[in-house]
């Protein structure tokens, strides 16, 4: 029996450990590419200090990216001429929360995308439509206005021909760090349907992120 509790024991402390170094090489590599971006002036165009949003971001005239707006936020876009906005969270949200964009007079498009995953392409194919037949500049945005967000506007960017896939990718980087999920989604836009990250991808991802969603949970 010992002899087998020893086995358990190292291998559970070996699962530990590959564990964390996948979290770290992972973490570490997808940092270091949000800062490299950060600073490049090309890649950070269109971004500025907006009152109430975090994370603004002007990706051209059609569309407009950033984090969840507070009241004040949504009053601004209002004035600034938006008229759609496009919720990525999937998130139980308060009513006083859902009730705001109506508030100040916009209409509210909900696309749930789970935190840290990449969109499916039918869901990048409504986004697209809600994009193209709105009166005005769209505004999208999930909670932090980075991973979720910018997984979309890759795609609205690579798909609409303003950028290629690696234009795309370090634009929305710029503003934060995505999921490893999310930025193979965006390094993989191209084609004429968004296809979804490799599977093996996508469990590194969601392994490597756990720490991050669960952080995310208890604060939010």
């Amino acid at each position: 029996m010992r002899w087998r509790r020893r086995i358990l024991g190292w291998s559970l402390i070996g699962g530990a450990t590959v564990y964390a170094l996948a979290w770290m090489g992972v973490s570490l590599t997808i940092l270091g590419m949000s800062g490299s971006a950060r600073a490049d002036d090309a890649a950070r165009a269109g971004t500025r200090d907006v009152p109430g949003i975090g994370k603004f971001a002007v990706v051209d005239g059609h569309l407009w990216r950033g984090a969840a707006p507070t009241g004040d936020g949504y009053r601004w876009l209002a004035s600034q001429g938006v008229r759609t906005v496009v919720d990525l969270r999937a998130e139980d949200l308060p009513a006083e929360v859902l009730a705001r964009p109506g508030r100040a007079g916009l209409t509210v498009v909900r696309i749930p995308m789970r935190d840290g995953q990449a969109p499916s392409p039918a869901q990048v194919e409504r986004f697209l439509a809600e994009v193209g037949r709105a009166r005005g500049p769209v505004f999208v945005h999930c909670g932090a206005g980075v991973g979720r967000t910018g997984a979309m506007a890759a795609a609205y960017l690579v798909r609409t021909g303003r950028a290629d896939a690696a234009a795309a990718t370090r634009r929305s980087l710029a503003l934060g760090p995505p999921t490893l999920e999310q930025l193979s989604f965006m390094r993989g836009l191209g084609g004429p349907r968004s296809a979804r990250p490799p599977a093996a991808v996508v469990a590194l991802s969601r392994v490597a992120d756990s720490p991050r969603r669960s952080w995310a949970r208890l604060t939010g």
